[in-house]
């Protein structure tokens, strides 16, 4: 935190699950990657022990996530139908300045590959113009939901952080001509060409909805 407090953090189950459930709902398998192959970490305090189809779904994943690919081994996007980036303040550690994640941004983008995120989780779309890679940030102009900076700020004020956030996702993302449309949380969904985006994990169920119609589309039209 800004303050140098540690906070143990990761992605938010419910923003990772549940628009996964309606992808699986709708044909879809998944490969899991992170920075170095490390396995996944949840912000398990949030994880919905009474919804029974996240449990399950949970259980299924648990081998994949806890032993992911690199995001280096994903040589091309040929064989995927979608990136998703799921947020929780974990994403915003080293997803945004990582130049693997920034370099299959780029191929997304120029494929038009749907790019699925929400939350914090926008913040990783900084990566396509991480140092070292030498290419610009192909977002600008897109028109997004993310968590705000406003809520952000709130939130230390009633112990869900132990302290200001090190850096500003929303703000940040504008400086780089990004529009932001949502000025709170309550579950908004929007999509702007191959990104569609969420407000919150109030959004994460909306994004599923979304989402998984236009991945489907898109491997009918280019996969099939």
């Amino acid at each position: 935190m800004e303050n140098g407090t540690n906070f143990s953090t990761g992605n938010h189950p419910v923003e990772t699950y549940v628009p996964m459930l309606h992808m699986k709902d709708a044909g879809f398998k998944f490969d899991v990657a992170t920075e170095h192959g490390s396995s996944v970490c949840f912000e398990m305090w949030a994880f919905p022990k009474k919804d029974e189809n996240v449990n399950i779904f949970h259980e299924e994943m648990k081998e994949i996530m806890s032993k992911p690919k690199k995001l280096s081994e994903i040589a091309s996007l040929n064989d995927y139908s979608a990136i998703f980036i799921p947020g929780g303040h974990g994403a915003m550690i080293n997803l945004p300045f990582s130049k693997e994640l920034g370099r299959l941004l780029h191929l997304a983008h120029d494929q038009s590959l749907p790019t699925v995120t929400l939350c914090h989780g926008p913040g990783a779309l900084l990566s396509t113009a991480a140092d070292g890679l030498g290419k610009d940030f192909v977002y600008k102009g897109y028109k997004i939901m993310c968590f705000t900076d406003k809520t952000d700020k709130f939130t230390p004020s009633v112990g869900y952080l132990p302290g200001a956030m090190p850096w500003k996702c929303q703000e940040t993302l504008e400086e780089k001509g990004i529009q932001v449309l949502n000025s709170s949380e309550s579950g908004k969904v929007y999509q702007d060409r191959e990104l569609i985006t969420g407000d919150s994990p109030d959004a994460a169920n909306n994004l599923g909805i979304l989402a998984a119609p236009i991945l489907v589309e898109y491997a009918n039209k280019y996969k099939m």
